[in-house]
């Protein structure tokens, strides 16, 4: 069999960035048996040096062309198969913004629905963009990856989809996050970012969905002069996020920016809790890098939140503060119940792995074939 997959996205660093690497690079791990054909299109950026794509049965095709002229070709006229340029496939994996025309079987991940229910999280150009390539899915898709049961949910609910052509395949934590039990190791990167003592955190983009505004609220309710709270995460869309309201806050919250890869383990291992109660999430990938750094997780009890966490998080309402709060200082008063969900935290996280996702992906490809 003959795989070609669009690796162009990650090159961007966000979490599909993620997902498509840590995809390819496990897919290529399980299977010696099959074809890989990557197709890779950007025209400024180059791809990560830490992707680790070269094997004997991988191809890796390089396009560069203006982004001005990818949208028309593939994905707007729609009437330049991809084969023309990494040669025939017998199946072709997209992200769910980019679905080319091709003459194989086509599947398409897709991660979440965020620029539809939370528009202003999005530009408007990049919405309507989005809009019109769902179109294109939803004519010529064979087969759906969905990141969660939530995410199929809402893949049936809003673009009509039949859930026989939906399969759910979990993404897993990232292989460079892990706990840190030097504690002088977290002592120093908590100096290097200004933090003191104890902490909780919060790890997400300046968005509306995340929730932080009312993280903030529940937080200062608490009243607890030694607890500070972190907030990592670069701005997006809503640069509201970062005006004079945020301004105001005193010296307990700390806004670190984007944080060095390579601290973000440390940060974790040193927190008493990961603040996460998202409005919506895909999946979730914070809920499980914590879990795995021994982190204690109090996340919302909507979209795909409870199925990441399972047993072993705090389940709150995200729209009441007062139910964060108490959230919150369920894990900061109660040190048995925090142990407890340390110890549940690192069997959830085992119940995800991307040798487990490649090999369910894989399996996708090999019935879309058959069909």
């Amino acid at each position: 069999m003959k795989i070609g997959i669009d690796i162009s996205q990650i090159v961007y660093g966000t979490g599909v960035s993620f997902y498509t690497q840590s995809l390819v690079e496990n897919l290529i791990k399980v299977d010696k048996k099959n074809e890989y054909k990557l197709f890779f299109s950007s025209l400024r950026k180059n791809l990560p040096s830490n992707f680790n794509y070269k094997a004997t049965n991988v191809k890796l095709k390089k396009f560069r062309i203006p982004p001005t002229l990818l949208e028309p070709l593939f994905n707007k006229s729609h009437f330049l198969p991809i084969e023309n340029f990494i040669g025939k496939v017998d199946v072709f994996h997209s992200s769910d913004w980019t679905q080319p025309s091709v003459r194989a079987k086509k599947v398409t991940t897709i991660h979440d629905f965020g620029f539809l229910k939370y528009p202003q999280t999005a530009h408007p150009k990049i919405k309507a963009v989005m809009e019109r390539r769902f179109g294109w899915l939803k004519k010529e898709i064979d087969m759906v990856i969905a990141i969660s049961e939530a995410t199929k949910k809402d893949t049936m609910e809003i673009l009509g989809i039949p859930e026989e052509k939906i399969r759910v395949v979990y993404e897993a934590a990232p292989e460079d996050i892990d706990q840190v039990k030097n504690k002088r190791t977290i002592n120093s990167v908590k100096t290097k970012y200004g933090i003191k003592g104890n902490y909780l955190l919060s790890v997400a983009t300046l968005e509306p969905r995340k929730n932080l505004k009312r993280i903030i609220q529940a937080f200062q309710a608490l009243g607890i002069k030694d607890l500070q709270l972190v907030i990592i995460g670069k701005s997006g869309w809503d640069t509201s996020l970062q005006g004079a309201d945020f301004k105001k806050l005193k010296t307990n919250v700390v806004f670190t920016g984007y944080v060095d890869r390579q601290d973000l383990s440390a940060l974790y291992s040193g927190a008493v809790c990961l603040a996460f109660p998202s409005l919506y999430e895909g999946f979730g990938l914070p809920i499980l890098e914590a879990m795995k750094c021994g982190c204690p997780v109090v996340t919302s009890h909507l979209s795909s939140m409870p199925e990441v966490a399972g047993r072993a998080g705090i389940l709150v309402d995200p729209m009441d503060v007062e139910e964060i709060g108490k959230g919150f200082y369920e894990v900061v008063s109660n040190k048995t119940k925090r142990q407890e969900m340390i110890k549940e935290g690192f069997k959830q996280v085992k119940k995800f792995s991307w040798e487990k996702t490649a090999k369910e992906t894989l399996k996708v490809y090999q019935d879309v074939v058959k069909q």
